[in-house]
């Protein structure tokens, strides 16, 4: 039997508040289907008057899906041993891809630059997950109590 830390009851909220998000994300490109005259299952609006405004709430929205399932695997399994740390970096990712998703409705989507954080949140996330992958191997290198 796995016996986890008390403190991985932090990744699992982490984890909770990351499908908040996505569903927020969701919530926002179907508002934006009905303003914007977009029917399913059209991905993409080819219309020249507010066909670039509905494609970045969609864009914002199908990035953060591309990169979700590698940030729940570095979150779930980073945090069997460092859940402080990996659930503080969920939270950030979480907050940049807010951040990312409002710069891009803006129809400007240089702006979503601002929430790029998100993106050395999310590589922090998988050093995590590669100190314990370390120390599962007995890897000497990472036994240092800074990483691991």
């Amino acid at each position: 039997m796995v016996v986890l830390s008390k403190e991985y009851g932090y990744v699992v909220l982490t984890g909770v508040a990351s499908f908040v998000m996505v569903t927020h994300l969701a919530i926002n490109v179907g508002k934006a289907r009905k303003k914007y005259n977009v029917e399913y299952p059209t991905m993409y609006s080819d219309d020249k008057d507010t066909g670039h405004l509905f494609n970045c709430i969609q864009r914002a929205h199908q990035n953060t899906l591309e990169v979700y399932p590698p940030f729940l695997f570095f979150l779930a399994v980073g945090g069997l041993q460092l859940p402080r740390a990996s659930s503080l970096l969920g939270a950030i990712w979480i907050i940049g891809r807010e951040i990312y998703a409002y710069g891009y409705y803006t129809g400007d989507p240089k702006k979503r630059m601002r929430g790029a954080f998100s993106s050395f949140a999310l590589f922090g996330l998988m050093g995590t997950t590669l100190c314990f992958a370390g120390h599962q191997l007995g890897w000497r290198f990472l036994h240092h109590h800074d990483c691991c």
